[in-house]
Order: structure tokens, then C-alpha cells, then sequence
């Protein structure tokens, strides 16, 4: 079905002078090939190629970049290079469909989620607007939203990371394609979801004889579903083959590489330090409109978010929130910053903050600080990288003066592995990994006593997740760091966190020692929450041994 021969890639060097141009090249001969209903798996580290290869298929590139593209990519039969735009456009979410990696950056804020999905059942199936609506309705049911009528109403920032990415799956199978490339299309998503997704492309794949190119850092999920694996690195294919003879006989030592980075379990701490926060019954309610009745009136429905949730958080431990898409994790951090109105009691080094006045409030903000979870949008695009990481200094330490802010800033960078002299550059001008660090840095400069971070691996690959873990293991122990950590990829909680607490529908369903929970849960929800996401482990620890 898809052929992709030799296919380079070049960026023009802008710092070079106009008498002697000399390009980056991107891709390197990359050379693939998606038979009809067949899964392929494209598999590296951030920045190694993956993205470039999949929008070069869909000639997204030629008009909104400089990069060059020669090669060839061939589909059903027909050179995609060579096509009119026009032609093009009709195969772009008809015959081939994409989901992207960042659903926030790729859903337009301005329209309904409604609108935004009955659009393409719309342009690409000729349904009528209620036929599509219908659809729609039921393609974000097969997406695992519940309550999906009320859904088409909501703008994309009322969704979790986890609700948005599933729409923009259910965006791109609606035109049915007949090749379907996967950017990442799990890793906003919990473990639970993850399968129901996972099940759903292979549905329509044997309905409509589907095939799929699939990007991702999951090798857990590669070796479940791909059936042929590429390993990329630096813009180049190092290995290809049927995953069990590269997870069980890899050749290239950049794949043994990408095996032996499944994160280890955290040697838990002593608990018998001083309790830095603490809560007591915590609720969070909110209304969301579901619907209208007449031209004033509006129907609500009340959902708590947060149901009187109690936890304890040592210094120097990791506590960490696990749950589905949905749970309540992220509206509960929310909570304890303050950020979201809540009952119950908020108490942080002893005092209650509940109580406390927006002015009252501040001082104490340095000391609680967040990594976001998507670095791209948390990240302001208009400041440097010295700006981002300062702007906490100004605020809070006004008697620092500038050189001792850019001493502070430079020494923030160095803590999370990165050089002082991006403190001119930008945002974009920066990987998924690097950008994270730099979230990290923007919060640890302030040198707080409590980091909360909010699914702070889930955009990252496997490579980069192991070393964004061991930097947090560092700035642990060389700052005292006590971490609230948020997320649904069970391996990195599990390699992280001292203490664990399962949260389901707003509510704690079960919490202990982590030890306790991945060994021994009690809860069937627990179980079921676990064996989704870490039964493939053994076996790719097996394959990293044999590998070593």
C-alpha cells in the first residue's frame, strides 16, 4: 500500500552565508514499506526523525517549511510527490488520515468539539449534518468519552489531555482511510484506554483493511500490535524486522539501547520524615452545560471532580496519583495550588491554606511550584528560555539583582542537564525532552520544598523518560525534593514513587506503600489497572537481559 524509497531531507541553514550555503539533512535515505492491513511501527528518540517521515507522506511540509524533499512515496499505485496539490488534498484525511502528537495544538480553540468532528464525516463521506452528528456521537463513544452528546458542545480546553487526544483519534478513522499514521495517538491516555484504543484501530483495520504506521516510544504497545518495526536514529533506519527478533536478537546497539531503558522499580524511602503537605476531605465540584432550553435557559449537570480526598505527603518522598484519563489527578493538584476552588483542609508546612487571602497566598507560592503537563503550551513562545526560568526570581526574590538572577537561571540549567547558553533561544527552537527540562528548570530555581508534576514523561520516549526520571532522582536528593507526581504511565510512577494513591471518579479507590499496591493491590480496580499496563514487562526485561 505505502512505499517509501530513499526519502531525504534537507533544512537550509540560515546561519550560513548566502555565498556558501550548506544544508542540514534530516532524513537520510529513509526506505520503508506498509502492506495492505499490516501494522508497522516506527520507533526512536525524539528528534530522530519519526515526525518528519510521516508528515513528508502527507506532503505537509513543502508549504509551511523550508525543508526539502526528494525520494519516493508511493501510494496505491501512485507517486505522492509528483501529484497536484489538489489531488493531494483529496487523498489528506480521506485515503490517508493522521492523528498528531499535541491534541491541544492541533484542535482549533475556537470551535466546538462538535463541529471540529462532523467536518470531515462532512467533506469526506457526504453525510448529511444529522447523519453526521450520529456518527460523531458515535465515534467518541468508541473513543472511550463518556457522555458523548454532551461532548460535541465543549471547546477543547474543557477536555483532559487524555479526552482531547481521544477526539482527535476519532477525527482521523472518520473518513474510514485506508492508511491510518499514528503520531503517538496513546500518549496523552491511561493504560485502560490505551487498550480500548488499541482494539478499536484493529477493529476498523480488519473492517476496512486498514493499515497503520504507527509512531511511538511504547515498546510495550510495539510488540503487542506491530507487526514490522523500523528503529530510527539521527534521520536514518539502523534496523528493521518482526519485533521477536528485535526484542529478543537485536543487532544495532542503539536498539539494545532503546530495550534497556524500561524504567526499575524506586527503592522506596524511609517515612519517618516531617509531613510537608497534607489534606483532609478535598472536594472539587464544577457545572458543565449540557444542553439549552430556549433562548435563556440553560440545563447544568454538577460534577465533583475531587470527592474528599485525604493523603499525606512526606519531605523528601515521591507520592504518586495514579487513575485513569478523567479521575480527578490533575484537577486535585490544581486544588492544593489553590488554583481551583475546593472545601475540605489544604494543609502545607503546618499552616492551612484554605484560609489563607490571595495576598497571604504568595509568599508561599514559591515553595509549591508545577511542571505542566504539555511543555510546548506551558511554555510562553514570546519569552527566551533566561526569561521563562527568571520570571520566578522577579516575582518572588525582587532584592536579587540581575547578574545574581542570571547566576540563579544558569545554575537551574545546569541542575537539569543543560547548557547556560540557550538562555537566548526559544521554545520552538527545542525538542520534547528539552523542553521539559527547561519546565523543570523553571520550577527548581526557585528552590521549592513541594514540585508537583503533572504527567511530566507522558510526551517523552522511552530514552528521554529514563533520563528526565534519574534527573528528578537527582534534584531529589541534592534539594530535599518532595514530589506530588501525576500520571498514567505505571512504570515511570513505579520507578519514581515511595507511596502510591489510585484515584477513580474523583475518589481515592486505594493507597499505600507502592511496594504494597504493584504487588499486592486489593482493590479489583487496582488489578485491572496494572495488569493493562505492566504485564508485557517481563518480557521485555527478558529481552534487555538476553540483549546485555
Amino acid at each position: 500500500m505505502l512505499s517509501v524509497h530513499n526519502l531525504n531531507a534537507w533544512l537550509p541553514d540560515s546561519a550560513a552565508s548566502t555565498t556558501r550555503r550548506t544544508d542540514i539533512q534530516l532524513l537520510h535515505g529513509v526506505t520503508l514499506q506498509v502492506e495492505t492491513g499490516q501494522t508497522v511501527a516506527l520507533v526512536g528518540e525524539s528528534g530522530s526523525g519519526k515526525t518528519i517521515t510521516a508528515l513528508s507522506i502527507l506532503r505537509l511540509l513543502e508549504n509551511t517549511t523550508p525543508i526539502r524533499i526528494n525520494g519516493a512515496i508511493t501510494f496505491a499505485g501512485q507517486e505522492l510527490l509528483e501529484l497536484p496539490l489538489a489531488e493531494m488534498r483529496s487523498i489528506r484525511g480521506n485515503r490517508i488520515a493522521m492523528i498528531f502528537q499535541e491534541p491541544m495544538t492541533s484542535l482549533n480553540p475556537v470551535f466546538t468539539i462538535g463541529n471540529q468532528l462532523i467536518e470531515p464525516l462532512l467533506l469526506h463521506r457526504n453525510m448529511t449534518q444529522e447523519a453526521a452528528r450520529k456518527e460523531a456521537i458515535a465515534l467518541l463513544e468508541r473513543t472511550g468519552i463518556d457522555d458523548a452528546e454532551s461532548r460535541l458542545g465543549v471547546y477543547p480546553h474543557q477536555l483532559s489531555g487524555g479526552q482531547r487526544q481521544r477526539v482527535m483519534i476519532a477525527m482521523a478513522v472518520a473518513g474510514r482511510p485506508t492508511l491510518l499514521i499514528a503520531d503517538e495517538p496513546t500518549t496523552a491516555l491511561d493504560v485502560s484506554i490505551q487498550a480500548q484504543i488499541l482494539k478499536l484501530i484493529k477493529d476498523l483495520q480488519q473492517e476496512f483493511g486498514m493499515a497503520m504506521l504507527l509512531i511511538t516510544h511504547d515498546l510495550a504497545m510495539v510488540r503487542r500490535i506491530a507487526e514490522q518495526i523500523y528503529i530510527m536514529k539521527d534521520g536514518a533506519i539502523v534496523e528493521s524486522g518482526p519485533p521477536e527478533s528485535l526484542f529478543t536478537r537485536p543487532n544495532h546497539p542503539y536498539t539494545r539501547h532503546l530495550i534497556e531503558a524500561i524504567p526499575q522499580p524506586a527503592v522506596e524511602q524511609k517515612g519517618d520524615s516531617p509531613v510537608v503537605l497534607k489534606t483532609e476531605l478535598l472536594s472539587c465540584s464544577f457545572r458543565l452545560l449540557v444542553g439549552r432550553q430556549g433562548l435563556f435557559k440553560r440545563r447544568y449537570k454538577t460534577i465533583k471532580a475531587v470527592d474528599e480526598v485525604t493523603l499525606s505527603i512526606r519531605e523528601g518522598t515521591t507520592c504518586g496519583i495514579i487513575g485513569e484519563s478523567g479521575s480527578g489527578k490533575t484537577t486535585l493538584a490544581l486544588a492544593v495550588l489553590r488554583l481551583l476552588p475546593s472545601t475540605g483542609s489544604i494543609v502545607f508546612q503546618g499552616r492551612e491554606l484554605q484560609s489563607l487571602s490571595t495576598r497571604e497566598l504568595r509568599p508561599i507560592r514559591s515553595q509549591v511550584q508545577i511542571v505542566f503537563q504539555d511543555p510546548f503550551s506551558s511554555l510562553s513562545p514570546r519569552l527566551s528560555i533566561g526569561e521563562i526560568v527568571e520570571e520566578g526570581l522577579r516575582v518572588h526574590h525582587k532584592n536579587l539583582s540581575p547578574a545574581a538572577r542570571l547566576e540563579r537561571v544558569r545554575e537551574a540549567l545546569a541542575d537539569v542537564g543543560l547548557s547556560g547558553d540557550i538562555v537566548h533561544r526559544y521554545p520552538h527552537e527545542f525538542s520534547g525532552g528539552q523542553r521539559q527540562r527547561i519546565a523543570v528548570a523553571r520550577a527548581v530555581v526557585l528552590r521549592p520544598r513541594l514540585l508537583i508534576l503533572d504527567e511530566p514523561t507522558s510526551a517523552l520516549d522511552m530514552t528521554i523518560q529514563r533520563q528526565i526520571i534519574e534527573l528528578l532522582k537527582d534534584l531529589q536528593r541534592k534539594y530535599t525534593l518532595t514530589y506530588l507526581f501525576i500520571s498514567h504511565d505505571l512504570k515511570t510512577t513505579r520507578a519514581l514513587a515511595d507511596y502510591i494513591i489510585v484515584m477513580r471518579n474523583g475518589a481515592v479507590v486505594e493507597q499505600g506503600p507502592a511496594r504494597a499496591i504493584f504487588d499486592n493491590p486489593r482493590q479489583p480496580y487496582t488489578r485491572d489497572l496494572l495488569n493493562a499496563a505492566l504485564f508485557v514487562t517481563p518480557d521485555v526485561e527478558t529481552a534487555s537481559s538476553s540483549a546485555s
